[in-house]
């Protein structure tokens, strides 16, 4: 389909070319060229359709061929030979590549039309009509061309969009196990490695040191309740949005610091004052990790956390000095091996990055760059929603070039009879008409973002009309053409009726444009004297304007109408877009439930109840039982950590 779609126009065109050259020129009354111009004619074609097959692989190279086809034909018959094929691959060039490759392509396109028809029509003033329309066409085909690449490129973003949630919910329950297994492990590596920690240290040193006891069963009871109030919160067991830590982050991160600073370790923090949103709770997370490894690996040593803010960016350093003699810990052999991994995943999750190694003189350094958003962090290509608005850095010109121009055109088309001497005399009217024209248009670019400005700014100046013929800068013969101008407006009610905003908001405007435009044609028409008829002046006014109105009306309803329709279509492909991402993002949390509540399950059976064990056991003064079921809890923790593991490279296989 694909292949009889890439062809059927080149064979179209290829067909309309030679049915000319067949019957069509001689009932037109052309001449047919001889055997060699016609030869010419005939290769230009052959190259022209081959070249053309290849627009959508290769645009840039099919316009350069068309482009030379185009020359070969019209030198040989100018009159005869169509070309349509350059107009063909400017449009693929302005659908598949960017703007500054289109406005080379649209440069050197006119530039060739311009010789050939400086070639074939010599220094009249029918050359400017030339130049004007063939620059016209060209700007209005890349225009549309570019148009078009703005909607397929919105419709490819929603495609990716919906594949990615359909990504998603495939790997809903995966991405939940790995959230947990990153969560899970901050549990076990701090909560519980720090009762196991304190309870040993308590254990040895509770003859010199009794009072360590006390400490360490009290450290054991709140760290207990805080490890199953977390592990409840994780799994959705616990669901009291009071209970919600309200508190800043850079409050929690210090009081995270001093925490480990009570179990002996000397630690200085350097910290902003206003940490705030995913980097900081990536920063809390990072910094935890990276101190509980301190603490199991490097015991006693002293450590730096330092955070800078650096533009858009979050620089976070966790330095240790280097170990003094032979360091050894009380909780080796408890680490679940995850914590490098899930610092890189709380960096990445926010978009930064994160890297960690030993420093020159032996010490070991955590450093972490995270962006310094306060919202949730969006994927790049991950947010492109489509809509009613698309930045069109050529179409929006080429419209406006379209306003203005078109009925330039028609001017000196008109011109092409003047004698010279009335064509002297009417230049600087056309100068000013050519001015006029292109103010009228400008405000054609603003109709997206403000339609109602643009309207009622083309409005507006089109009362320039009449106030020119009136200041005698325009001559009569030259105002006449002022009337061409009016589609403009034709095109401001359209843009209101796609951007406006609907029906009942925007259908006022075609009504007003119409009185508007009527008037401002009958005032000019007065001004240059044109009202004539059997009755006053008055009275032909009136009847003008109410005729202009109704035809006027008749045209921009039917032109707001086609805007209302276009807009209809567009908001319903996004309602649709919209709706089946819905879907899929809703059946991915359904299956992040489900992972969240089997896991639940599985933490209810492993690992709170030794962890309510280790709470209820420093209430009633057993610090033996305390590191035993603490040490159980770990072990437990590990091998449920273990099990994620296991069905997320399982997950990957399939």
């Amino acid at each position: 389909m694909e292949t009889i779609r890439n062809w059927l126009l080149p064979a179209l065109l290829a067909a309309g070319q030679l049915a000319w050259l067949g019957t069509g020129a001689e009932l037109a009354g052309e001449e047919v060229p001889g055997s060699a111009r016609l030869a010419a004619v005939l290769a230009a074609l052959a190259v022209e359709t081959v070249a053309l097959g290849r627009r959508r692989q290769a645009p840039v190279r099919a316009l350069a061929w068309t482009l030379g086809t185009l020359v070969l034909g019209q030198v040989a018959w100018y009159d005869g030979y169509f070309g349509l094929g350059a107009l063909v691959s400017l449009y693929s060039v302005a659908v598949r590549r960017p703007v500054p490759v289109t406005l080379r392509a649209v440069a050197t396109v006119v530039a060739a039309e311009w010789l050939l028809s400086l070639a074939h029509v010599g220094i009249r003033p029918a050359l400017a009509t030339e130049w004007a329309l063939g620059a016209l066409v060209y700007v209005a085909c890349a225009g549309l061309g570019e148009a078009r690449r703005q909607w397929v490129g919105g419709r490819a973003a929603a495609a990716r969009r919906l594949a990615g949630a359909q990504e998603t919910r495939r790997r809903a329950a995966e991405t939940e196990r790995r959230r947990l297994a990153r969560e899970l492990h901050d549990v076990s590596a701090h909560h519980l490695t720090s009762v196991v920690i304190t309870a040993d240290a308590a254990r040895r040193l509770g003859d010199r040191r009794p009072e360590l006891t006390a400490e360490a069963l009290s450290f054991a009871e709140r760290t207990g309740i805080e490890t199953l109030t977390t592990l409840r919160r994780l799994v959705g067991l616990m669901r009291d949005a009071d209970g919600a830590d309200t508190r800043p982050m850079t409050a929690r991160i210090e009081e995270l610091i001093a925490g480990f600073g009570r179990l002996g370790r000397p630690i200085e923090a350097d910290l902003p004052h206003d940490l705030a949103g995913p980097a900081a709770d990536a920063v809390h997370g990072i910094v935890r990790e990276a101190l509980t490894n301190a603490l199991r690996h490097a015991p006693g040593c002293a450590t730096h956390v330092g955070v800078r803010r650096e533009a858009d960016l979050l620089e976070l350093t966790v330095d240790n000095a280097p170990p003094r003699g032979s360091v050894t810990s009380g909780a080796g052999g408890l680490g679940s091996g995850r914590g490098l991994v899930g610092m890189r995943e709380r960096a990445a999750a926010v978009g930064g990055e994160l890297t960690a190694g030993r420093r020159p003189d032996g010490g070991w350094r955590v450093r972490a760059t995270l962006p310094d958003i306060t919202g949730p962090w969006d994927p790049p290509g991950g947010t492109d929603r489509p809509g009613l608005l698309r930045e069109q850095r050529l179409a929006d010109p080429a419209l406006v070039f379209a306003g203005a121009v078109l009925p330039l055109a028609f001017a000196l088309v008109v011109a092409e009879d003047w004698t010279a001497a009335s064509l002297r005399g009417a230049l600087p009217g056309l100068l000013v008409l050519a001015a006029l024209l292109t103010v009228h248009a400008l405000p054609l670019l603003w109709r997206r973002r403000a339609p109602w400005a643009a309207l009622l700014g083309v409005l507006a100046t089109s009362w320039l009309w009449p106030s020119a013929v009136v200041l005698g800068v325009i001559p009569a013969r030259v105002s006449e053409f002022l009337d061409a101008g009016a589609l403009t407006e034709l095109l401001a009610v359209y843009a209101i009726g796609v951007y406006g905003g609907g029906a009942d908001r925007t259908w006022p405007a075609w009504v007003l444009s119409a009185v508007s435009l009527s008037s401002v044609l009958v005032v000019t028409a007065a001004a240059e004297g044109s009202l004539t008829g059997a009755g006053s002046v008055r009275l032909t006014a009136v009847m003008l304007f109410l005729l202009l109105v109704v035809m006027a009306a008749a045209v921009l309803a039917a032109l707001w109408g086609a805007g209302l329709a276009v807009r209809r279509r567009r908001l319903r492909m996004l309602a649709v877009d919209d709706h089946e991402l819905t879907t899929w993002l809703w059946h991915a949390e359904r299956a992040a439930d489900a992972e969240r509540w089997r896991l639940a399950a599985k933490l209810r059976d492993a690992v709170l109840k030794h962890t309510s064990a280790v709470a209820e056991h420093a209430r009633q003064g057993r610090l033996e039982e305390v590191a035993a079921e603490a040490r159980s809890a770990l072990a437990a923790m590990r091998e449920l950590l273990h099990g994620l593991n296991a069905s997320e490279r399982r997950g990957g296989e399939e």
